[in-house]
């Protein structure tokens, strides 16, 4: 058994050092919205600047993990009293390193320039929580206790390749709750709140 682990695991790093590897930096603009399970609160989008570096393994069917840094979040409204909830209106701005790891496959590939499809999961590691309440006199039922550390997610996406440039349109489907519950005068109040978004971004393949 100890052979046959040894032999799959020397197999594996030299595919890896014949394969195609390529490294850059990248740059983007990420738009983010957090979702609510409650009709009377609204949510708006949330836009921001990424960068990050991308590596790629393998050539037709590749790997390409990442590290990117970029601000998530969202602001919830609820204009007027609801539910027994007095109004608010809170900014919740999350710094997050976040990692996807990503499987592609090139559908069309001449060589000056490529089509791809991509999907993966992504964990986003939250770095810094800012809650920024917007009106002074209205209650701020948000807090630090009751966002996730940690948001996972699934990516899906396409892009293209032209020479050293990679360029990515992709779409973030959240998988966990970021804001779970929050308690309002003493009662829990359920959020099930949920990061969703798009992202485009452009690599510049180095090597």
């Amino acid at each position: 058994m100890r052979k046959l682990v040894l032999t799959f695991v020397l197999i594996f790093a030299s595919s890896m050092i014949f394969a195609q590897f390529t490294l850059g930096p990248k740059i983007g603009y990420n738009t983010s919205k957090l979702s609510v399970d409650q009709s009377d609160i609204k949510t708006s989008l949330k836009n921001s600047f990424q960068f990050g570096i991308f590596a790629r393994i393998g050539k037709k069917l590749y790997l390409q993990p990442e590290i990117n840094w970029l601000t998530q979040g969202g602001v919830f409204k609820q204009p007027s009293l609801s539910g027994g909830i007095l109004p608010f209106e809170q900014e919740v701005n999350l710094k997050t390193v976040q990692i996807p790891v990503l499987i592609g496959y090139k559908i069309i590939n001449p060589k000056l320039i490529n089509i791809r499809i991509l999907a993966g999961p992504v964990a986003s590691i939250v770095a810094d929580k800012t809650i920024e309440n917007k009106v002074d006199n209205w209650i701020a039922p948000i807090e630090d206790a009751d966002i996730n550390d940690m948001i996972w997610s699934l990516q899906v996406g396409a892009g293209v390749d032209v020479l050293m440039f990679t360029l990515d349109v992709r779409y973030n489907i959240g998988l966990n709750k970021v804001i779970n519950n929050i308690t309002v005068d003493g009662k829990q109040v359920t959020f099930a709140s949920k990061v969703s978004g798009f992202n485009v971004s452009l690599g510049w393949k180095i090597f």
